[in-house]
């Protein structure tokens, strides 16, 4: 499987910086990893501070694994010692084929203790701090709230698969935890977008996209298409995600 053997291969090139554990989170870990369109979410933690010489070497490293295909989908967030127990610490992270800093969620903490990936190391449960179930509750409130909100107020992004497709199973998966306090897949959550009252034909464009091995149709690709999508994505995400916050924020 080509998955295992890009792994296999930052595995090994890591090797050297003696990373006391990696793990994989999201759908590589849940369950519902779609190969060439999941995204391949790890963090890694290391036993040294994380000097600037460091941080040079993880550029390098992760600029080397572009001959794979798969690479630009590799993401990949670096805990120093000691910042584990810090929930708003900004962490070195190579993501969408750059370096940044952010923090290891609620979410991300959650899916760790729960269904977690060991890669390499020690697990989740010894090395990270638990998330209470209020921690997490008032995170999913607050990523909605803070980050996806404004967002729908900028046409633009609503142009690109990604916007729309993340944007609309977060809020699903974010409306579960905070109404059953549990996490859920994206499958389960464009299954339950429907009944959320997300537009059908945008839930079933998602779903083609991400599960059918079929060539997308040539309406998924036209820029009326891609415009319209846009539209009945922010016309829904806008009013719902309002109703969310106010009732649970």
């Amino acid at each position: 499987m080509p998955t295992d053997a890009l792994l296999a291969r930052f595995l090994n090139e890591l090797a050297p910086l003696e990373p006391v554990a990696v793990w994989a989170h999201g759908s590589l870990a849940g369950g519902d990893y779609q190969e060439g369109r999941s995204d391949l979410d790890l963090i890694a933690i290391l036993d040294h501070p994380l000097k600037p010489s460091t941080a040079r070497r993880l550029v390098a490293l992760h600029r080397g694994l572009r001959t794979d295909p798969l690479a630009v989908r590799l993401h990949c967030s670096y805990l120093a010692p000691g910042t584990q127990d810090a929930p708003n610490q900004r962490h070195l992270t190579w993501a969408h084929d750059h370096v940044t800093r952010r923090p290891v969620t609620a979410v991300t903490r959650r899916e760790l203790h729960d269904f977690g990936r060991v890669l390499q190391g020690g697990s989740p449960k010894d090395l990270l701090p638990e998330v209470t179930d209020q921690e997490l509750a008032e995170f999913v409130v607050r990523d909605q709230r803070d980050y996806w909100r404004p967002a729908v107020d900028k046409p633009q992004l609503w142009l690109e698969n990604g916007w729309v497709d993340v944007g609309l199973t977060t809020f699903a998966r974010a409306t579960v935890t905070r109404r059953d306090g549990r996490l859920i897949t994206k499958r389960e959550a464009l299954d339950l977008l429907p009944a959320l009252g997300a537009p059908v034909e945008v839930v079933a464009d998602v779903v083609r996209r991400r599960y059918d091995d079929t060539v997308p149709s040539a309406a998924s690709v036209e820029g009326d298409w891609l415009h319209r999508r846009a539209q009945l994505t922010r016309a829904y995400l806008g009013p719902a995600i309002d109703e969310f916050v106010t009732r649970y924020g």
